[in-house]
């Protein structure tokens, strides 16, 4: 059994509308990432199942939805700045919206955190002046500048 089907906890969204291209969108974004199913199960009521980076989601798409919200998001861990560049730049095109610390909201209304390991590193210094100068720096930015981050802890 795979780590995928041996989960009995599943993230489930639902979407107002455009399940499939969200769905479509975010599995073409993410490595070790496939639709498992999608169908119309009745009129204005479509389901999809599908994996991103390995992680089982489910959604579905009707009228009357609730929105979605930033109670719940996203969070993915960059060992880089490339990949922090790739995944905010992707998940802000055509419509997503910035948010301070590394947060943002994509253009079907799901939020992410986009946030570079080094981060932790940065905030977790074990002298408490480099770390506030690290904080500091975070609460100015909205997409995450590791190197900026690394030249405020260190002064």
């Amino acid at each position: 059994m795979t780590a995928i089907e041996s989960s009995r906890i599943t993230p489930y969204l639902w979407f107002p509308d455009r399940l499939k291209q969200a769905v479509e969108f975010y599995v073409s974004l993410f490595p070790n990432s496939s639709i498992t199913s999608m169908a119309e199960v009745a009129p204005g009521v479509a389901t999809a199942e599908f994996v991103l980076d390995g992680q089982r989601l489910m959604a579905m798409s009707s009228e009357g939805s609730a929105p979605l919200t930033g109670g719940v998001s996203f969070f993915v861990s960059c060992e880089t700045q490339h990949e922090v560049d790739r995944y905010w730049d992707a998940l802000t095109a055509d419509g997503g919206q910035e948010q301070q610390c590394g947060w943002l909201v994509d253009r079907f209304g799901v939020s992410w955190q986009i946030i570079p390991t080094a981060l932790g590193e940065c905030l977790g210094d074990p002298d408490p002046a480099r770390a506030q100068r690290a904080m500091n720096a975070m609460l100015g930015m909205k997409k995450l500048d590791i190197a900026a981050l690394q030249a405020a802890r260190a002064g």
